[in-house]
């Protein structure tokens, strides 16, 4: 796609633009969709509850931070929990900032990659992270299934749950189930002899390499003392009790009553919309869907209000937090390219 925008100054411009224009619609849609009554209740919003929400998403910095700590194992030298931070934070920015989160993984492996860590290895870093979010997300919708069918869900909401939460929880263990089908048998899909001709031998073998280190990887990082690797599920798992609980908080600020689990769940469905979207951080789709989902349980303002203040602390706070980070990193790298280009 860069190659039909032509240089690369322009792809850049045509990346801003993006940015821009998705930044604009999470924050016009809402007003639009929420009407007058939206400005009164976000201006209204308590501004104890939003110092909250802003510290939750910091705590969620730190956490994710403290993950990446443990998942290297020192195998990327010494990274320190300030270090590690600022690898989180250009990665998120970078989430952020472009469609469907595609910049996240690889700002994540461009930097682990400045540290001496190949990408090959990064990668497995990557996939231990994921496969500990569905496995968290799994039990928790396993949950509010089991609460669903034995009817102690609390609140009394009309809204389907058992047919949302067997959905998602179906999907989340057929990728589960994928991924580590994958992994085991990865070896033997590389040795079937349509891999034979494709994409050509040098870079079959150069592929094939890749792949197993990164297998490896991801082998030796399961391997880790049995402590490590619940100290990492326990922090996923704080991770997302806290980072989903936002949207509770913004509806409880624009005094809406929604259930805990429900917003849990309307985030999950919010994420996966979001992948939709062409758009940085899914916006235009984020809030359809959260927006949609709200309105049966609460007014059309307060929905829209409840929107507007989630996504500054869930969105534009990581955008307007990670952005120097990220362009620090930028700039230490030019910097080291025009050393090495200067040198004899």
């Amino acid at each position: 796609m860069a190659e039909r925008l032509g240089s690369p100054l322009r792809w850049r411009s045509f990346q801003a633009l993006l940015l821009l224009l998705g930044i604009s619609i999470s924050l016009l849609l809402p007003w639009w969709l929420g009407g007058d009554g939206t400005v009164a209740m976000v201006v209204g919003f308590p501004a104890s509850l939003l110092l909250l929400m802003v510290a939750i998403a910091v705590v969620c910095w730190n956490i994710n931070a403290a993950r990446l700590r443990l998942m290297l194992a020192g195998r990327a030298g010494h990274l320190g929990q300030t270090g590690a931070l600022s690898i989180e934070m250009a990665a998120k920015f970078a989430l952020c900032a472009t469609p469907g989160g595609s910049g996240g993984a690889a700002t994540l492996l461009w930097l682990l990659a400045r540290r001496g860590y190949p990408p090959s290895r990064a990668s497995a870093v990557f996939l231990v992270d994921q496969g500990c979010d569905m496995l968290f997300f799994t039990l928790i919708l396993t949950l509010l299934l089991a609460l669903t069918l034995w009817g102690t869900t609390p609140g009394d909401l009309n809204w389907p749950h058992q047919a949302l939460i067997e959905g998602a929880l179906i999907g989340l263990v057929a990728g589960i189930l994928t991924l580590g089908l994958v992994v085991a048998f990865l070896p033997r899909l590389l040795r079937r002899q349509p891999w034979l001709h494709w994409p050509g031998p040098r870079r079959r073998r150069w592929l094939v390499r890749r792949l197993l280190r990164c297998r490896h990887a991801l082998v030796v990082t399961l391997r880790l003392p049995p402590h490590i690797l619940i100290s990492i599920f326990l922090l996923c798992c704080a991770h997302w009790l806290l980072r989903y609980s936002l949207l509770y908080l913004a509806v409880l600020g624009v005094g809406g009553h929604a259930d805990w689990a429900w917003t849990f769940l309307v985030q999950m469905l919010s994420m996966a919309a979001s992948q939709l979207s062409i758009l940085p951080g899914g916006a235009g789709a984020a809030e359809v869907s959260v927006g949609a989902l709200l309105l049966p349980v609460m007014d059309r303002d307060q929905a829209a209000a409840a929107v507007v203040i989630w996504r500054l602390v869930s969105y534009h706070l990581y955008l307007l937090a990670g952005a120097p980070v990220f362009a620090l990193s930028v700039s230490r790298l030019l910097s080291d390219r025009k050393r090495m280009t200067a040198s004899p």
